[in-house]
């Protein structure tokens, strides 16, 4: 293994194997390193600084932000160096291993990390009685331990020599063992992908009987105080003579009218065409009500929004990981596995861009929908204007 060792690392390819230069994919390959390290950056300083966002949900987004910022520091710039010239290697073989050990891990690790954020969820969703929100309890610590272990395990045999193989061409730079590409993208992807996307779909099932408890429980309170109103209705007191009309019934409870203040203001979607019929009684008397002021509605609003948020962004997580990273493994694996099928090099070249696009689609899609990360990304760039 030495010996092969050393006469690939003294093989380089001449300046004259380079026939053309890429300038569309340097300024891409610039521009998405500049996204990725940006937005990751302000993703890790937003928790690292903001109290409000040290939350277990949030340090899973931190690890899978570190992740994807050493993939664009370590792992990019000489992907882009390569892309740039033609796709051909004109480097070092032993910075070629570093660099495909390098993006195995933190791609795996990346991959891993959105996992253990849908292990999260789901057991925030399923069990929420024994989920710690504040803190970092053991399970999860082992949970963030184990994502970064396995993916050093996934990226390990490149590191003990695995691509060290007879005849290998010095002017590409890729994973030459067609057995171990099989095994990592197996390990990186093809058992990774089903347990997210279950996961996911048990968090979207879990909210959904979620959303549909709380309009239950909702529709048994107004029936409920229907029921008190008529009741109060039959034990009036007589009429009173003056100039209100009609006999004036005992007063609720101020607890059921502020229910059922609530409960109206909750289900407005459900009931925007359905007043609540008060008695004739309630609406020509001047009975003692609890109003509410807007900024009161408006709290209630966005505190009734959060599972609906939940909902619409479940398919945008999975939607965007199965768009950037379907076509790559499939790709990659049909090359090891199928010698005779001819897949060209754009394709490959295609691909390997879409899977790190995610990257940079990560601190979008978990941060946009968090008011919190929000605000602190708008503090930094007024502060920055």
């Amino acid at each position: 293994m030495s010996g092969n060792s050393t006469d690939f690392n003294n093989d380089t390819v001449p300046v004259a194997a380079v026939t053309h230069y890429n300038f569309l994919a340097l300024i891409f390959g610039i521009l998405l390193i500049v996204i990725i390290t940006g937005g990751n950056v302000l993703v890790c300083l937003s928790v690292y600084l903001e109290k409000a966002l040290k939350t277990t949900t949030n340090y899973f987004i931190v690890s899978l932000a570190f992740a994807d910022l050493l993939l664009a520091v370590l792992v990019l710039p000489l992907f882009v160096y390569a892309e740039f010239q033609g796709g051909v290697w004109s480097l070092n073989m032993l910075v070629c291993d570093g660099l495909m050990t390098m993006d195995v891990m933190l791609c795996t690790a990346s991959i891993f990390n959105l996992c253990a954020i849908s292990v999260d969820r789901f057991i925030a969703v399923s069990i929420p009685l024994n989920y710690n929100r504040k803190h970092v309890d053991h399970r999860q610590l082992i949970l963030l331990s184990a994502t970064w272990l396995l993916a050093l395990a996934v990226a390990s045999p490149v590191i003990f020599g695995i691509n060290n193989v007879p005849n290998r061409d010095p002017s590409e730079c890729k994973l030459e063992d067609n057995n171990y590409v099989v095994y990592s993208s197996v390990c990186s992807f093809f058992i990774p992908c089903p347990i997210m996307v279950l996961l996911y779909f048990g968090v979207f099932r879990g909210l959904q009987h979620w959303e549909e408890a709380r309009k239950a429980k909702l529709r048994s309170s107004i029936e409920a105080c229907r029921k008190l109103q008529h009741a109060a209705v039959a034990t009036a007191l007589p009429p009173l003579t003056g100039t209100i009309p009609g006999p004036l019934p005992m007063p609720l409870p101020r607890i059921i009218e502020r229910d059922l203040a609530q409960s109206r203001l909750d289900d407005t979607d459900d009931y925007i065409q359905q007043e609540i019929p008060y008695p004739r009684q309630y609406r020509e008397n001047s009975v003692p009500t609890i109003t509410f002021s807007q900024q009161q509605k408006k709290k209630r609003a966005k505190i009734n929004s959060r599972e609906r948020k939940a909902m619409r962004v479940l398919p945008v997580v999975v939607g965007c990981f199965l768009f950037c990273w379907t076509p790559f493994f499939v790709v990659h694996t049909m090359r090891a596995v199928c010698l005779t099928c001819d897949i060209p090099p754009s394709l490959m070249s295609t691909v390997t861009w879409l899977g790190y696009v995610n990257s940079a689609l990560n601190p979008i899609i978990y941060t946009i929908f968090n008011t919190e990360f929000k605000k602190f990304f708008k503090k930094c760039f007024r502060s920055c204007c």
